[in-house]
């Protein structure tokens, strides 16, 4: 493999669509240091998150489209060696952060390869792949990013303020992620995976998304109070809930809608309406 197609595998601009977890955790923290967040948002979103994308193409080998990829290039061990040095890198740095980080990462990183590996593959089981997704780029990451920036005790995260934010991370991720599946159901089932969006179809996948996120929405409006930041969060996303609600029409009549591009329209206009959000929180928790 060539530098470009390993770089394209570690399919950095996806991070951006997870960023709205450590934002939250951020906007939220009562006196977060500087250094320890910047050191945080770069090992997680440039070393952690590539490091897991490049041993799921590896051990999945696509060929056809896959996020943000669609057209990915073919693979070879380079992008396994690769992935193990990310990780590698992103413990050493883990370590000027402290124990618990270090811990997170090492945890993650072996979810994420039991999710891909071949031997294991928990994406060929539909319910735990969606859950162990959900858990672990949502509740998890929030917790140990809300504990790494702030330098507190394990402890302090049992709060009920802090695990319901945990919470409404999982949930965001579970609303998403079968909506990442929905083009790619040929792909899949020719490796043999039966993720949840196959398992529910097309249309049931919209429905399943609809109803998470319902949940999240009335969850965000527990946490903030029905105080105008909910109102915020409505407002910033309302371009992806029309685009969400008139794709699921055409999808409805045509589930060949249920493409590649159109899924990418539906994950950046939430990724982008998310990270205005919670940067938008942060600006003001913090002037």
């Amino acid at each position: 493999m060539n530098a470009r197609a390993v770089w394209l595998h570690l399919r950095v601009p996806f991070s951006f669509f997870l960023l709205p977890v450590f934002w939250f955790a951020l906007s939220q923290s009562p006196q977060p240091d500087t250094g320890r967040a910047v050191l945080v948002v770069l090992i997680i979103h440039l070393l952690l998150y590539p490091a897991s994308n490049a041993y799921n193409s590896y051990y999945d080998k696509d060929e056809g489209s896959i996020g943000v990829l669609e057209t990915p290039p073919p693979v070879d061990r380079t992008l396994l060696y690769v992935a193990w040095g990310l990780d590698l890198l992103a413990l050493l740095l883990g370590a000027f952060v402290g124990l618990p980080f270090v811990l997170y990462l090492l945890i993650y990183g072996l979810i994420s390869k039991a999710y891909s590996h071949d031997k294991i593959r928990l994406k060929r089981y539909p319910v735990v792949s969606w859950l162990v997704v959900g858990l672990f780029q949502g509740a998890f990451t929030y917790l140990m990013t809300f504990q790494a920036i702030n330098d507190l005790s394990l402890a302090v995260l049992e709060q009920p303020r802090i695990l319901l934010a945990a919470l409404l991370c999982t949930l965001n991720v579970l609303a998403i992620y079968p909506i990442t599946q929905v083009y790619q159901h040929a792909e899949d089932a020719r490796r043999g995976d039966l993720t949840l969006s196959r398992l529910l179809g097309v249309r049931g996948t919209f429905i399943c998304a609809l109803a998470v996120f319902t949940c999240s929405i009335a969850g965000f409006y527990v946490y903030f109070w029905g105080q105008p930041p909910f109102y915020w969060l409505i407002g910033f996303l309302l371009p992806a809930m029309v685009f969400f609600l008139i794709w699921y029409t055409h999808v409805h009549q045509d589930s060949s809608r249920a493409d590649f591009r159109s899924t990418m329209r539906m994950v950046t206009l939430a990724g982008l309406g998310l990270n205005g959000f919670f940067l938008t929180l942060l600006f003001l928790s913090r002037s």
